[in-house]
Parts: C-alpha cells; structure tokens; sequence
C-alpha cells in the first residue's frame, strides 16, 4: 500500500504546532503599563507551558506557546512612549473627553494595539478616531465616521 494514504504517525514528536498569531503591521507603541501587561503575560505563559508539560496536555503547550510567541514579539517590537505631562495637544497616552452630537461625554485613552479595551475606553492609536483626536486641542472639533458622520469635540 502506498504510504500516500496512510495517516502519519507522530508519536516521537507529539506537539502540536500552531499557526503564530498575526501581528499587526503598524508600529508598537506602548505605554508603560501597557510593557508591564507584555511581561505579565508572557510569565503567566511561562507558567502554562511548564504547567502543561507536566501534565502531559500536548495541546494547551502548543496554545501557550503560540501565545509566548506572539508576546515574545509585541515584546521585542515595543518602544515605549513615556507619559508625556504636556495635555495641550492629545497624544499617545493621554485620556480625551470628548462631546458628542447631542451632548453625551465620553472618556477615551490612546494606547497601544494589545492594551484596547474599548468596553473600558482604552482606543488603540491606531484607529479612526484616534487617529482624528491625535494633535487636536480643547475646543477643537473633529469629523469621524462611526455609525454616520458624526462631529465630536474635544473638552
């Protein structure tokens, strides 16, 4: 029979690869508590690995292991933008009140990639409305589409 259709054994290297997390193109700003969350992670990986090798789980040691690369190298790419006390113009870092159409505040932070929460206000810099708050001052007023067309201000 011809080996072509057979299943291969694997029993001498029994992980399991997985394919590595994509990571993003843009650059990897980060604050600095968004570096410590970088390391945080990647010593609770460490721990899952060796967790997991212990017991023998071949599977969560190739997902711990995609995660420590990934990590690995958001870690090696990270250039950290100290906080910057200027808030006369908005920057990488800084919290921005802004005032929709119709009167609704909302507070944002612009930090990097892997630290968004959007749900906690944390915007990565590099979406659309960061992208528009970025250089804009108290008063200005800003364009963004988001559900429509809608003009934010910034106060």
């Amino acid at each position: 029979m011809s080996s072509a259709f057979t299943k291969e054994q694997d029993d001498d290297n029994p992980r399991q690869d997985l394919p590595d997390r994509p990571v993003s193109p843009h650059r990897n700003l980060v604050t600095p508590e968004g570096l410590q969350q970088i390391d945080d992670a990647m010593t609770r990986l460490q721990a899952d690995i060796e967790k997991a090798t212990r017991e023998g789980d071949n599977h969560a040691i190739a997902l711990a292991q995609r995660d420590w690369r990934y990590w690995r190298a958001r870690r090696a790419s990270a250039v950290v933008v100290p906080n910057i006390a200027d808030h006369s113009h908005v920057r990488f870092g800084h919290s921005v009140v802004v005032e929709v159409e119709g009167g609704e505040r909302k507070t944002f932070r612009l930090v990097g990639e892997d630290e968004a929460d959007p749900a906690k206000g944390l915007i990565p810099y590099v979406a659309p409305l960061a992208q528009a708050l970025m250089g804009k001052s108290v008063g200005d007023k800003v364009e963004v589409a988001h559900h429509g067309a809608k003009i934010i201000e910034i106060s």
